[in-house]
């Protein structure tokens, strides 16, 4: 069976055992094909597992729409952000020469990434819609590295499934599964409509996922853990999002 025929056939799987017997066991048929989210507990659970396993079957591949230049919003909403640390202001002052994103976990090479030397891999480009789930949205572009190739200079093992990654401001992290991941949109974006990032949007760098809501999108990356479960992060729901009342998948 083809690879499409059979992802036709599971989706609608899942849709009819939704409508016909409930959510509940929808979810069932998804854990089968291994797309249960962490987040699958308590009472939305099997909506958020419906969810994310009938996007993954229908848009593992599809590209987030991309606009033109004359498109990108000429006032972007900064939305607030914790005071800056101790910390943030060295760095700042040093103009980030000293910023480091650590890669570690399931890679057969841990180690950092100065901002520099992201900016010598080669560099993506595109201009997309960041929306935010309390309704606000603008039009920017985003400059970076592909997250695919830096997990590559890493050796990111086979068997992983999620990356974690976390901002320099401590509460401040999430994941996502490996499709994201290595989504040629997927970028550690270092610039912003051909200037490099405002600290106010998440400069000097920024994890920009381009299929998901904006808080998906974390600022001030620091360090990127690859990994084949998230149990042992956190709560065990996958991110800061879920344990604050969000969803983990928030694909748009």
């Amino acid at each position: 069976m083809s690879t499409l025929s059979r992802r036709k056939l599971i989706t609608a799987g899942v849709a009819a055992a939704a409508g016909a017997t409930g959510l509940a066991v929808a979810a069932k048929l998804a854990g089968r094909y291994g797309l249960i989210p962490p987040d699958s507990g308590g009472v939305y659970g099997p909506g958020e597992t419906l969810t994310y396993a009938v996007q993954r079957l229908l848009t593992r591949h599809s590209m987030a729409r991309e606009f033109s230049r004359s498109q990108i919003s000429a006032k972007p909403l900064m939305n607030e952000v914790d005071p800056p640390s101790d910390e943030f202001k060295r760095l700042q002052e040093g103009r980030f020469a000293d910023w480091r994103v650590a890669v570690d976990g399931m890679v057969a090479q841990p180690r950092s990434f100065t901002l520099a030397e992201l900016k010598s891999y080669p560099q993506r480009s595109h201009i997309t819609m960041i929306q935010c789930e309390e309704g606000w949205s603008y039009i920017a572009e985003w400059i970076g590295a592909p997250l695919s190739h830096v997990l590559e200079v890493a050796g990111a093992l086979p068997q992983a499934r999620y990356v974690v990654y976390r901002s320099i401001q401590p509460d401040w992290w999430e994941s996502i599964d490996m499709a994201d991941a290595l989504h040629p949109q997927t970028l550690l974006a270092y610039g912003m409509n051909g200037d490099e990032i405002p600290v106010g949007f998440g400069g000097p760098l920024r994890l920009r996922v381009t299929r998901q809501v904006g808080y998906k999108s974390v600022k001030y990356i620091t360090r990127i853990t690859v990994t084949d479960s998230l149990k042992q992060f956190g709560k065990g729901l996958g991110s800061a999002s879920p344990e604050a009342g969000y969803a983990w998948y928030a694909g748009i």
